[in-house]
């Protein structure tokens, strides 16, 4: 795939309670991380440096992609970062106003030089979720991947756009 080739995905809707979805909620999330953070020896709290939020979820081979969320009058638009990730191995979600990213990449290396064989095999995944400013319409919205900038366009429903109220 070119670099400059677009692509496109597509952004599924999901009734709340589905049995389909795994998705946690976010302090499950949290504490789970908190609790792989605190089974590693190297934890010391007289050590000023501690990880981060995003290290937390790193240590079981999960990262959260960085996002931007704009709440524009028609629309919310939705930008991740999500580099190495194929078309193929990523889902988007919005369930009421939940609008989740899921993905996954692989990578497999293999160099042999005579008897010197090195194989390296990685596999990280990634979920983040994000509340909407309001109600969109799914069936509207488009997914574009490009450079590994993932942007998400979510128009919102005629109830949710901002108004202005005059003063009178």
């Amino acid at each position: 795939m070119s670099k400059q080739e677009k692509q496109t995905i597509p952004v599924t809707a999901e009734k709340s309670g589905s049995k389909s979805s795994t998705l946690l909620h976010p302090l499950t999330e949290i504490e789970r991380a908190f609790e792989r953070l605190l089974a590693k020896d190297w934890l010391s709290l007289r050590k000023a440096s501690l990880p981060s939020l995003d290290a937390l979820f790193e240590l079981n081979g999960n990262r959260l992609p960085k996002m931007d969320v704009l709440n524009r009058d028609s629309e919310i638009f939705v930008r991740a970062e999500i580099p190495g990730v194929e078309k193929k191995d990523i889902n988007i979600s919005v369930t009421d106003n939940l609008l989740t990213i899921k993905g996954q990449s692989r990578s497999e290396k293999k160099e042999e030089q005579g008897d010197y064989h090195w194989q390296e095999i990685s596999s990280a995944s990634f979920a983040r979720s994000v509340m909407l400013p309001g109600a969109v319409d799914t069936a509207k919205s488009t997914a574009v991947l490009k450079d590994g900038i993932l942007e998400v366009t979510l128009p919102k429903l005629e109830g949710s756009r901002r108004k202005n109220i005059a003063i009178k």
